[in-house]
This record gives C-alpha cells, structure tokens and sequence, in this order.
C-alpha cells in the first residue's frame, strides 16, 4: 500500500526534521562517529524509518552565542511582577523549608517573636547580629520597665521540657535558626536572679568543698573560698566530682554513676568513684552542645529527682533521640553543675559580660556619658525659716539639729499617711494600695509560687507577697532562702481602732504592706535574710 506506507514515511520525516532543528538549536550534537551517516541522510530525501538510531546518545555542549547577545532578549520581555511572593520565601514555602538554610546573613532583617511570663508576646525586627544583651535591652524600653543586668532572654523548648538562659553575647537570630521547624519553641523574656551569681561576694557556696575536694588537695595551702574565686578570675572552672543519675541512651532505666569534669570534658566511672584513667568512660563533649535545665522531668522522663538537666548536643535538631539527660540528688549540686559546664563553656568571655553588665549599671543610658557634678554638692544649704525670713545656717551643729527635726517630721507625716483608718471607716484606696506594687501577685497558689521563684533564680533573698489561701483576710511572703522557698504568713490585727499587719503575733506591727517590705528591705526581722530581689511579670 504505497498511500500509508508514504503517509507514515512523510510523518516520520517531518518528526525527524523537527527533532533534528529542535537540537541544532538548543546545542544537542551527535557523537563524531555517527557524523557521516546523518549528514548523508539530511543530503538525501532521508534514512529509512529502520535505519534510524533513536538511543544512541547525545552530547549536550553549552551555547556557544555570547551572553550579551541574550541581554536585550531578556531586557525586551514586559516585567511581570510575581503575584505570589510568599512561595518563593524560604521561610514560608513548604518545599524551600525543608531544605537546609545556612547561617544567617548579616546585613539582613530577621523576626524574633518573645514572649512575656503572662503569654503575650511582642514581635521585633533585629539585625543577625543583635545578642540577648541587646534585645532585652529593647525590651526593657519598650515595656518601661527598671533596667538592671538580672532581665535575660530565656529559650524553651516546651515539646522537649527544656530550657536554658541565653548569655548576653549570643546571637539570638543563629540561636533561632537552629530550631526545628514546625517545633513548640519559643523566646521568653524574664528576671533572672541567679545569672551573675558566679561572680559576687558569695560565690564559694555555688562550688561546695565536697565536689571540687580534688582541687582542694592540689592546692591545700589555700582555702575553699581563695581557691574558688582565684579559678573565677582566671576565667576557668575548677574540676567537678560528684554523682549523678544517668538515663541510658533508648532506655527508661535511670543508673548512678560518678560523674568528673575536666578541662578535656565529662567522665563518668565505670568503677565506683574511682579517678583511674582506665575506668573513666568519656561522656560528652560541652564545647558542642547546650546546657538545659528539665523543667518537668518525672513527666516527660521519668526522672528520679525534679533537679533534672539536659546535655543537648548542636547536630540534636528535634526529638529526644541524641539527649543526654542527667538528674541531681538537690539543687545545690545541680548548681554546681550548671555554674561549672558556664565557666568550662565560655570561660573568661562570662565575666566580661558581667563586667559590661555592672558598667551599664552605673552609667544608664539617659544620663550623659561626660560627668556631671551635682547640683545640690554647691547650689543646696540649710535654711531656717521659722522667723519671718529665711536663713542660710552656718553653724554645723544647727545644721545638724534642723536635720534632724526634718527627719522627725517627715516620719510622722508618713506614718499618718499609712496608718489605716478604724475598720468602719476603711478606705478603699488605702486597703488596695499594694495591689499596685510590682511584688505582689494576688492569687496565685503555693506551687506557682515556687515555680515562679524558681524560674527567676533561687538566689537569697528573692520574695513575693500573695494572697493567702487558706486564710482570706491574710497575706503570705514567701522568700527563697538557701535554695529553698520559705512562706510567711501576715495576719491583720485591730488596736485601738487602728488596723495593722504583722508576722510576729503584733510584736511588729506595720500600717500595710508597703510598710512591711520597705522594713524588711533594710532590716532582717524575723526572715532569714533581708528582701533582696522582688518577683515581677512584665506584659509585652
């Protein structure tokens, strides 16, 4: 049938034709082998359709027209903007997400969402070098609150229960890059009492002589607080001994070994608490990973303790696979432990921070950076202004005496202006006016109480008034004090007509709550320790 057998051949001759025009100009050759034949064939009317070698390879070369020719091809196209410029986003495609993203640019404006204690949150545009030291101080700015060095940025990890304090020199944009995606974490803005403890006058009861008894012995003409803050001014951390309970990897079995801190990094004995270097198994390396406290430990892992604390190296992304958990008998000893795994981590770049810390302190940053005397030091004398007159005072003693009779009247102007009127007569602004204080958190139970204390750092002297739940006209102080929270209850009490509020059956008697603190600030009393640092929630 030579109608459809020409038919086909002039179809497939027309196809060849194409597919040989489509490679000539997008650069496809032939081998130089099969040259001859396919020049004979374009020469001719064409190979039969059998002749033809459709799988033999091709050799694809690149373009040999020069790259400004396509300039005005290009530059002659209508500039059609993209109508979805958020698929383009790695941050919010769902198919550029899930490839790996690389550190971030500088330069480059990145989103940080941080969260208050109270759940709100406050979203800030930073720069990828901006540190936790710096986005706190926006923070405190913008929420008007007292600037002092103990507000920290906290990251959480609530699916994982972890948490850790962010030091004030990391960069908080490589910090959140480093988060799964699609994970519960979060930023959280708080007080942090505790940060900067390492380096106050105190500093040898974080280290207890039982668990740096090694450095002791190497060093037995010094004492335990020498010795201690010698290592802190270095910059380096002395070694640590002690034992501690040891989750195996994939397994919910707890076990306690004998754990050492070295300047090579973490052991554990494998027989009893022996130093020997055959018995010491190398456990983990702390230059590579973060330190986490474990907030909730006997419900997520089951730990024998609630003083939990997570090793969580850098290449651990997600998940509990790759934790090393490690739980102490007390807080004390998981102190030690965290405080040495800083100082082994950071070392002298910690006490750096601290030092730029206590010099914003003392030179805030509405005040101007030349110095400036004080008004009062020339311009402010005595005066008596009991005759018709004024006077300037000259002699000291009167000018001491007039002092005096000042100070008289301004405390009996403030005692009358706290002291509360008869119970029949209360008013409403006096009853309430702690209300107002940043101290007190109303209704909040027990346990919240301590949680709370315990987020912001168990250090001396940290207190909150509350309500009382058991009794309704009573308040509660509750002060931490060696590491341990402590609760006051603060009764009222009615003389001569006249409501008072005291913690000691009326042996001290105060007008109200505000009176109450204020003394304890300055005086001990019947606490243990004077009021230090007071517990406060800022809305963002």
């Amino acid at each position: 049938m030579p109608g459809p057998a020409g038919g086909w051949r002039d179809a497939a001759g027309a196809a060849d034709d194409a597919m040989d025009g489509g490679a000539q100009q997008s650069g496809l050759r032939e081998p130089p082998g099969a040259g001859g034949t396919e020049q004979e064939g374009d020469a001719g009317e064409g190979p039969p359709a059998a002749d033809l070698r459709r799988s033999q390879p091709l050799f694809i070369q690149g373009s040999s027209r020069p790259p400004a020719e396509e300039e005005p091809r290009a530059s002659s196209l209508p500039c059609i903007p993209n109508p979805f410029p958020e698929l383009c986003s790695p941050s919010n495609s769902p198919i550029l997400s899930s490839l790996p993203q690389g550190p971030p640019r500088e330069g480059t404006c990145h989103l940080v969402k941080v969260f208050s204690e109270d759940g709100s949150c406050r979203s800030l545009e930073v720069s990828a070098g901006t540190t936790a030291r710096q986005l706190c101080e926006m923070l405190v700015q913008r929420t008007h609150a007292l600037h002092d060095h103990s507000w920290a940025l906290v990251e959480l990890h609530q699916h994982l229960a972890l948490e850790r304090c962010l030091e004030d020199h990391e960069s908080v944009v490589e910090v959140q890059s480093a988060w799964p995606l699609g994970a519960d974490s979060r930023f959280v803005f708080r007080k942090n009492f505790a940060k900067y403890e390492l380096f106050k006058s105190n500093a040898q009861s974080l280290f207890p002589e039982v668990m740096v008894s090694s450095c002791l012995e190497a060093n037995k003409s010094m004492a335990h607080s020498e010795l201690i803050q010698n290592f802190l001014n270095s910059g380096s951390c002395p070694e640590v001994q002690g034992f501690l309970q040891l989750r195996e990897a994939g397994r919910k079995v707890w076990k306690r070994f004998y754990f050492s801190l070295r300047r090579s990094g973490l052991y554990y004995s494998t027989k009893g608490t022996s130093k020997d270097p055959r018995h010491l198994q190398y456990f983990a390396d702390l230059t590579e990973s973060n330190i986490y406290y474990v907030t909730q430990g006997k419900k997520h892992y089951g730990t024998p303790t609630e003083f939990g604390f997570c090793i969580k190296p850098y290449k651990v992304r997600s998940g509990t696979k790759g934790l090393k958990l490690l739980c102490s008998e007390d807080e004390q000893s998981r102190t030690c432990w965290m405080a040495a795994f800083r100082l082994f981590k950071y070392g002298m770049q910690l006490y750096r921070n601290y030092q730029q810390a206590q010099a914003r302190l003392s030179q805030p940053p509405w005040i101007s950076p030349t110095a400036l005397r004080s008004v009062s030091d020339n311009a402010l004398v005595a005066m008596d202004f009991s005759g018709c007159t004024g006077r300037v005072i000259e002699n000291p003693s009167e000018v001491l005496t007039a002092a005096l009779e000042e100070a008289q009247a301004w405390r009996k102007k403030t005692t009358h202006r706290y002291s509360l009127p008869a119970a029949c007569q209360t008013s409403p602004l006096s009853a309430a006016i702690h209300r107002t204080q940043p101290w007190f958190h109303g209704r909040i139970s027990r346990e919240d109480t301590q949680q709370l204390i315990g987020r912001q750092g168990l250090v001396d002297g940290v207190f909150l008034v509350r309500e009382s739940q058991r009794n309704p006209k009573g308040f509660v102080l509750s002060l931490c004090h060696l590491q341990k929270v402590k609760h006051y209850l603060i009764l009222p009490s009615e003389e001569e007509g006249r409501l008072y509020f005291t913690m000691d059956d009326g042996q001290t008697r105060f007008a109200d709550l505000i009176q109450l603190v204020e003394f304890h600030q300055i005086n001990r009393g019947i606490l243990p320790c004077k009021l230090r640092h007071y517990c406060t929630c800022v809305a963002l």
